[in-house]
């Protein structure tokens, strides 16, 4: 396994390489072309001084913090103190600087982190692809070695991916309303781990779905998952490291598998292989409730009202400066009802007690992440029909655990001559653990088909 966070915190505190020199190589990566778009603001000042300050801590025998001076970068969703939120849209150009941290920063901040800059996004958090028409996308830097065609890197979270693949940041943090963690970490063959979403607040970020919207972090390993979730939800993971021959997974065959791209169909049937070959117990089950997902939305769901809510009166004075895409999206939620509201609250609460209790046997279930690799940037930028189909195909999967209020994780399952794809665990809410303790055991398990690494050079 390459170097991740964690090898490196522990290299900090054992001076056998300072957090000052480990930043100088983040900026240098934040400044070269695979960050190109990524950053819609940097700080390498500040990353600087919080670098030395670790620094400053290990020479003088205390503790830099389980963060250490490493480069860390957030999401232009989160308010960091001086500093304005815009969400990567310019109706939120004229934004004032933030009074105070998100307590997801201040967390991060505490925990010794290096704040190297401002991540770009899918404007306001609104798709699964990543595209952004007013600062440009990010071409995904983990499909240029097989491919020179610019591909999309996944949203919303795109430029944090970007950030960690490309080695400007060790870790990003970022959300996750339907995937927007996991769907750009399975495209550039990264860690993507959405915690329950009452682990960790949401306040101090511009919301696009208060039920749905998780805070979530971006890493290089399960492990440092397992640190970057320790951080943000101040509790401790009991990790158990059971066997992996121990564990019981199951695959649904509703709806998770169809349309899957040859790349990862390949993928998946393969991990599944190692998986079973290493002694998990793995079987495949019909799970007849996912097909009552789209009964459930047939309204219009949480995002588009919930979003509605907040966006209506900016929408009003400046939905001329939204991508129309976004906005298109947006007001659909104008035309759900109160009734229509409560009804969808009640219909999620009835159908999540049922799924909880058909994935109860086991530890967790698994399915590819997303049924396709990373499409070409350029034909979804042409054309709305292209936008929304690939949209909605990203999104299908992981948007499954948000509305089971669940908790899931994304890990790179393909192979060195494959463009990357991502095998998601998942389980109901507050099984972070589990979810996060069977993902140290499956990414053991598959490292011998992951021979390559998300970054250049560490």
């Amino acid at each position: 396994m390459p170097a991740d966070l964690t090898d490196s915190r522990d290299g900090v505190q054992r001076h056998e390489v300072g957090a000052a020199a480990r930043i100088e190589q983040s900026i240098a990566a934040a400044g070269a072309s695979a960050c190109d778009r990524a950053f819609l603001a940097t700080d390498f000042a500040g990353a600087r001084a919080a670098a030395a300050a670790a620094d400053r801590a290990v020479a003088a025998g205390r503790d830099p913090g389980p963060l250490a001076g490493l480069a860390v970068s957030i999401k232009d969703l989160f308010d960091v103190e001086g500093e304005p939120t815009r969400a990567a849209s310019v109706a939120l150009a004229d934004a004032a600087p933030a009074a105070q941290d998100a307590p997801a920063v201040a967390r991060l901040r505490r925990a010794g982190a290096a704040f190297i800059g401002r991540t770009n996004m899918s404007e306001f958090a609104f798709s699964g692809v990543g595209i952004n028409p007013h600062h440009g996308t990010p071409a995904n830097p983990a499909t240029a070695r097989l491919d020179p065609t610019p591909r999309i890197p996944g949203g919303s979270t795109s430029g944090g991916a970007v950030s960690v693949a490309a080695g400007a940041a060790w870790a990003a943090l970022g959300s996750d309303t339907g995937g927007s963690i996991r769907i750009p970490a399975a495209l550039q063959g990264l860690v993507g781990f959405k915690g329950t979403a009452r682990r960790v607040p949401i306040a101090g970020a511009v919301p696009l779905s208060t039920t749905l919207d998780t805070v979530s972090a971006i890493t290089l390993s399960v492990r440092d998952a397992v640190l970057l979730h320790e951080v943000l939800a101040e509790r401790r993971v009991e990790v158990a490291r059971r066997p992996i021959a121990s564990l019981r997974f199951a695959v649904p065959r509703t709806m998770v598998l169809d349309s899957l791209d040859p790349t990862v169909a390949r993928a998946f049937d393969r991990a599944l292989s190692r998986l079973a070959a290493a002694g998990a117990t793995i079987e495949t089950i019909d799970l007849p409730l996912l097909g009552e997902i789209a009964s459930i939305n047939a309204s219009g769901g949480f995002a588009a009202a919930e979003s509605w809510t907040w966006h209506r009166k900016l929408l009003a004075e400046r939905g001329a400066d939204y991508d129309p895409r976004v906005a298109l999206r947006i007001r659909r939620g104008a035309a759900m009802s109160a009734a229509e509201y409560i009804e969808l609250l009640a219909a999620r609460r009835d159908w999540i007690g049922r799924m909880e209790e058909a994935m109860r046997p086991y530890d967790a279930l698994l399915s590819p992440t997303v049924p396709i690799v990373a499409p070409a940037i350029g034909p979804l930028v042409a054309s709305d029909e292209a936008f929304f189909a690939a949209n909605g195909l990203l999104l299908r999967n992981p948007s499954i655990v948000n509305l089971l209020d669940g908790c899931a994780l994304s890990l790179a399952c393909h192979a060195e001559d494959e463009l990357p794809v991502g095998l998601m665990l998942w389980a109901a809410a507050m099984r972070d653990d589990a979810v996060l303790d069977a993902g140290l055991a499956v990414e053991a398990a598959l490292a011998p088909i992951r021979s390559d690494a998300p970054v250049a050079a560490r």
